[in-house]
């Protein structure tokens, strides 16, 4: 019967009008697991010839020592971009198949996801080099299996507190407590790591923990899975009672005030659009990186850091500015809609929210007055330049967004195009080039002046770009209509 799903869903990839898109995702998506695969081994070397040879210590101490960050890491990134598949089970379960079966099968494909396997390559890997070099073989085996199983724990965690928001951020501030006080040496988080991964090598015996807490959590999960399975429960969106919301004084600006009302609305009642609000403040604190490495202090990297720290909410929502509204697009273009109108209230939102971003990322002055400036220099390019070429991007982006679907913005596809593309030159390696060259030869005030500039000519001359970006948009009007009614 596993077999026969997985047939099913090879033969979904290749049907509907979209195939050539996800084909063409699919092969990028591809290259990008092999870059990391070919990371993962190659970090398997460097962990233990490094710490052997140049370090003296043992790599298997060292590599638990570490594994307490990397499982967290590899929870964080599952929560935010794997989510559990379930509306392609929906219709077996009008079948006479029995659900035990399809529930044991969600919870398989959970595995058969690349966020699930590809950090194995790191510890099958490290494995083998450490059977060739001399360590115990019962002792390697068992701390194998045990870090491989506590890592596919992430899989059970990530169902449990997949659809619980309030659960998922009681776990992260508890992570983020814990963190803490390891960084600041109140409690050694990491001797303690170290001790508690180790003994799987050190004491064989101890793999049995690790079996039991994955046969433990993959019976809880069933179970949970398993009472909500239901085509009436589980996997609808919940239903609210309805109820009226409107900000007022947004009307007296007519059909842009309007159009900012209903974004403002669907931003606050969708799952989908509040993981976009979520993701957007956490881009502000992208430029904490600069403590990571010292190549993010060059200006270059300072430029592109203010980009996204001010801008998140410009790269999560303007480039979807038609996808949010694919539901109700075909109704909208049946309508008188002023076109322009419509994309000057997301204009107006999205600069709105990047002058709150300026204000907020002020703290970054604690650390210099220099990196704040540039910040703010990226955030006067965001929004003199890159609102409006983001808006032109969307015109190229048909991808449909269900804003009631349980699926994770960050983990839904973009449609690939070369446009959209060619237009991160003038969005990204533009002001890069521009600060960097000017600070360079003639100093910070020069480059931050420069960058405002650019930004100011994009102000001034908005209307002119409003006018190519509505003629781009009527152009793929058909084309988009036609991909918002695809159901595939």
């Amino acid at each position: 019967m596993f077999v026969q799903f997985l047939r099913l869903e090879i033969k979904s990839f290749f049907r509907g009008t979209s195939v050539g898109v996800n084909l063409a995702m699919k092969i990028f998506r591809f290259l990008g697991i092999l870059s990391f695969i070919a990371y993962c081994i190659g970090a398997a070397f460097l962990a233990f010839f490094y710490v052997r040879e140049e370090m003296e210590q043992d790599p298997i101490k060292i590599v638990s020592r570490f594994m307490i960050l990397l499982c967290v890491a590899d929870l964080v990134f599952k929560y935010l971009l794997q989510q559990m598949s379930t509306q392609n089970i929906k219709p077996f379960l009008t079948l006479n198949i029995p659900k035990k079966t399809l529930v044991n099968y969600t919870l398989i494909k959970t595995f058969l996801s690349p966020f699930s396997w590809m950090n194995s390559f790191f510890l099958v890997t490290f494995a083998i080099i450490c059977l060739f070099n001399g360590f115990g073989f019962i002792g390697i085996v068992c701390w194998f299996i045990s870090l491989s199983l506590l890592f596919y724990l992430n899989n059970f965690i990530n169902v449990l507190v997949n659809n619980r928001e309030n659960v998922a951020i009681a776990l992260g501030i508890v992570f983020a407590i814990i963190g803490g006080l390891g960084y600041y040496n109140i409690i050694p988080l990491l001797d303690y790591a170290e001790k508690f991964f180790y003994s799987f090598y050190s004491k064989p015996y101890l793999v049995l923990l690790p079996i039991a807490l994955f046969a433990g959590l993959w019976w809880i999960c069933f179970r949970y899975i398993y009472k909500e399975f239901y085509l009436d429960q589980g996997l609808e969106a919940k239903k609210t009672f309805g109820k009226t919301e409107n900000i007022a004084f947004l009307n007296k600006y007519g059909a842009i005030g309007s159009f900012i009302n209903n974004d403002i609305k669907m931003l606050r009642r969708n799952k989908v659009t509040k993981g976009v609000l979520i993701g957007s403040f956490m881009f502000i604190f992208y430029g904490l990186l600069m403590f990571t490495s010292p190549i993010y202090k060059t200006p270059y990297m300072m430029m592109l850091m203010g980009l996204f720290v001010t801008g998140g909410f410009q790269f999560l929502f303007g480039q979807r500015v038609p996808s949010f509204d694919s539901s109700y697009y075909p109704l909208m273009m049946t309508l008188n809609v002023p076109y322009k109108e419509y994309l000057k209230a997301k204009w107006w939102l999205m600069n709105i929210v990047t002058a709150v971003s300026i204000l907020v990322a002020l703290f970054y002055a604690i650390i210099s007055w220099e990196v704040y400036f540039s910040f703010f220099a990226a955030g006067l390019y965001n929004i003199g330049v890159n609102s409006q070429f983001t808006l032109w991007s969307g015109a190229f982006t048909k991808t449909q967004i269900d804003l009631n679907s349980k699926e994770k913005v960050m983990g839904q596809k973009n449609s690939f195009n070369l446009k959209s593309l060619l237009l991160l030159i003038p969005k990204m390696l533009l002001p890069i080039a521009v600060f960097g060259a000017t600070k360079y030869f003639y100093g910070m005030t020069p480059a931050v002046m420069s960058i405002a500039v650019l930004g100011l000519i994009g102000f001034l001359f908005r209307e002119k770009i409003f006018d190519i970006i509505v003629k781009q948009y009527k152009r793929e009007k058909y084309s988009t209509l036609d991909a918002f009614k695809s159901k595939n």
